[in-house]
């Protein structure tokens, strides 16, 4: 396994260290890994998005008509 060191506030030390207190994770590296997964997936889902919609063809709908539409579902 590689070793990173990487400088960051205090602020963010800070915040770290109480999710590793929380007991969700080991230590700061558990944490850092779980962010970086999580920051993978979330890039893998809009690319996947991205692709789903290229392959959905193209709408007959304006911008404007878009907008409206999801303006009426809320």
């Amino acid at each position: 396994m590689a070793t990173l060191n990487i400088s960051i506030p205090d602020e963010m030390r800070s915040w770290i260290d109480a999710q590793v207190e929380s007991g969700r994770f080991s230590n700061a590296s558990d944490y850092i890994r779980d962010l970086i997964r999580h920051n993978q997936s979330e890039k893998d889902a809009i690319r996947m998005a991205l692709v789903e919609g290229e392959l959905s063809g193209e709408s007959e709908l304006t911008v404007l008509d878009i907008i409206s539409k999801s303006k009426n579902k809320t």
